[in-house]
């Protein structure tokens, strides 16, 4: 018998169209992939180097559970120098990627039946890991009319005594738009720990990210080395925590994880310190995809209400195409060989919704989008 914790958790749908348009590569389709909110670029040069140094200096073994102080060092200095914000290297747990920091998270604050308010749209995964803890999702519809920005004024109606957090993503999967630091400043007034999703910092284009530690020191910060050096095959993020929790969440890191791994984080050293200019470069390549992106949506009719000035995604309104996303991204695939992620993976808020992702190179975002214009013309009527 499979627990009920299990049985009850919901496919990642990007995932699901992912392997899908692999199934049709391997009988020779070629599919152009928008939908995966992944890199395609390689790790910087001085990344490589460094796993290869790791392997050669035999650094493969277990690390403190903590994470390598160097690592934490530099993680101190990037938030000192990007927010002005002064940290210790003992509020720091370096983790096999974002998703057990955001696992550490909910299991320090959360007992059964305690609520965790969220968006609705929002990252597809952070209801599954509540859920699975024994927690409940509190969802606040969000809106593209407002860059899918927080109503404080909404949040205070569903905070109970059973609200352990409220979670924030800036910039936001999947809209790419950012929090204004208004609304973070007003929500640090509710003493609620803020659970903030900062993985896609430093892929900012317009304006710039605010971390929520400019604000409050009631809050865990989870970030990552995936997305903005292109490390997702190295598995390797961090929680930054008040240190009052530290020393449990240690514990549970000790016997769920370990540790992240010892070469992986020698490439984190190398990033922090040495991969400057590969960032610049990335950041700017994105940015002529986004422009492009939405320039040609925006000619194909879609109304995007706030342009998104971060991460690497545009989540347009499709329901003039169809009010059933999942139908129609497959539809999309099937027909115009095309991967996009259906709005209906982020929840029920975004149903209507296609998000695109620009993490592809401009030929083949613009061969997509030939394929898209064709299938809009010959399939929609």
């Amino acid at each position: 018998m499979i627990a009920k914790r299990v049985k009850d958790i919901t496919p990642f749908i990007v995932m699901e169209v992912l392997e899908k348009a692999a199934e049709m590569e391997k009988e020779g389709i070629n599919v152009i992939h928008m939908e995966v909110g992944e890199p395609d670029f390689d790790v910087p040069k001085c990344v490589a180097n460094a796993v290869q140094i790791a392997f050669d200096e035999g650094r493969t073994h277990y690390t403190h559970s903590l994470g390598d102080p160097e690592l934490r060092n530099e993680i101190v200095k990037r938030y000192l120098a990007e927010y002005g914000v002064t940290i210790s290297p003992d509020q720091i747990i370096v983790t096999s990627g974002s998703s057990p920091a955001i696992l550490l998270t909910l299991g320090i604050l959360c007992d059964e039946g305690d609520e965790i308010i969220l968006s609705d749209p929002g990252y597809a995964c952070y209801e599954n890991f509540i859920k699975f803890i024994g927690a409940k999702p509190v969802k606040v519809n969000v809106y593209e009319e407002d860059g899918f920005q927080y109503h404080p004024s909404e949040i205070r109606k569903l905070i109970s005594e059973r609200t352990k957090g409220i979670l924030i993503n800036s910039p936001m999967n999947p809209s790419g738009n950012l929090l204004s630091p208004e609304i973070m400043k007003e929500l640090v007034e509710f003493d609620i720990p803020i659970i903030s999703d900062e993985i896609y910092h430093g892929l900012v284009y317009e304006n710039r990210a605010h971390s929520i530690l400019e604000y409050s020191e009631n809050a865990f910060v989870l970030n990552g080395f995936s997305k903005l050096f292109a490390m997702t095959g190295l598995r390797l993020g961090y929680v930054i925590a008040p240190k009052s929790y530290i020393r449990t969440m240690q514990k549970l890191q000790q016997n769920l994880f370990i540790c992240a791994s010892s070469t992986a984080q020698r490439a984190g050293i190398a990033a922090l310190k040495s991969a400057k200019d590969d960032v610049t470069q990335m950041k700017a390549t994105y940015n002529i995809r986004r422009k492009y992106l939405i320039d040609r949506l925006k000619q194909l009719g879609f109304d995007i209400k706030v342009p998104p000035t971060g991460a690497f995604y545009v989540f347009v309104n499709a329901k003039h195409l169809s009010a059933d996303s999942y139908k129609l991204a497959f539809d999309i695939l099937e027909k115009a060989h095309v991967g996009v992620t259906p709005g209906i993976d982020f929840g029920e808020n975004g149903e209507g919704f296609l998000r695109f992702s620009y993490a592809n190179s401009l030929e083949n975002i613009t061969e997509g989008m030939n394929r898209f214009e064709k299938y809009i013309n010959e399939y929609i009527k």
